[in-house]
């Protein structure tokens, strides 16, 4: 097998009805010379053995599993230990990744050598079918963060310095390790952007949001108020920091409503 240039991480647990397609959606991109890396953070269900089966077909994928559940930064970060490339890609176990999306990340990287981060926009699904279409800013900077996470953190296709420089996932983050690191990597004077063409296929229910605790809340403000002060972002501008606390004192089916009104719906 060839070295591959792109590493493709996932951390699953419980997947055992989406991890099939998901998957498959890598192994049918039309950029093929990767390899895939998956965690499975001690599934209960049939995930393990539908994983050993797909590795078992093809070579390119290697399963790896937490002695005990450890949550998605920790399994990011073992993924980030038998990585051979120099690129590093994300994906999540329920989602899909359009046919180019390897091929167009790659090709926006080496055609922009000094960008180090990329990501696209995302077509958000559910049980009835594709509901719109989430977007990111195109240039991701300091005034980014103001409005929320600036990457779709499975989207993104990255050069492997930005983890290695950085630290990685910080394994005390729970559930918004992603917009830690985005902070860190920003900071560092890394650069990123976002396609605007949709390239990956985003799973949600209103499950989601039932999910989403006072804990969790807290957890993303203490990143966005940290972040900002890495960034050097004046206090009087920080207004942000305080939405995720807000949406989650609001009822569940109205922030889902509302998410799902922000989204650009297709006709």
């Amino acid at each position: 097998m060839q070295q591959p240039l792109i590493s493709i991480i996932m951390g699953t647990y419980n997947a055992q009805n989406a991890i099939k397609e998901s998957v498959r959606s890598i192994e049918k991109q039309t950029y093929q010379n990767w390899e895939f890396i998956i965690c499975d953070d001690c599934s209960q269900d049939a995930t393990k053995e539908i994983l050993d089966k797909i590795a078992k077909e093809d070579d390119r994928i290697k399963v790896i599993y937490n002695s005990k559940n450890e949550g998605l930064a920790k399994s990011l970060n073992h993924c980030l230990e038998y990585v051979h490339g120099n690129y590093i890609a994300r994906m999540d176990s329920d989602d899909i990744s359009l046919p180019k999306r390897l091929e167009i990340e790659m090709k926006y990287l080496l055609s922009n050598p000094s960008v180090d981060i990329v990501g696209t926009n995302m077509i958000v699904f559910d049980e009835n079918g594709d509901r719109g279409i989430m977007k990111y800013p195109k240039v991701v900077n300091d005034e980014a963060f103001l409005h929320g996470n600036p990457f779709a953190h499975p989207t993104i296709l990255a050069k492997k310095k930005i983890f290695t420089d950085t630290g990685g996932y910080s394994g005390n983050i729970r559930k918004t390790e992603d917009l830690d690191l985005w902070f860190r990597v920003i900071s560092n004077g890394f650069k990123g952007r976002n396609i605007s063409q949709p390239l990956y296929k985003y799973h949600v229910s209103i499950k989601d949001y039932k999910r989403r605790s006072l804990k969790v809340a807290f957890e993303a403000s203490n990143v966005y108020w940290k972040g900002y002060t890495k960034l050097n972002i004046p206090w009087y501008r920080r207004g942000h920091f305080i939405k995720p606390i807000v949406s989650a004192l609001l009822p569940h089916k109205v922030m889902f409503w509302y998410h799902q009104r922000k989204l650009n719906i297709k006709k």
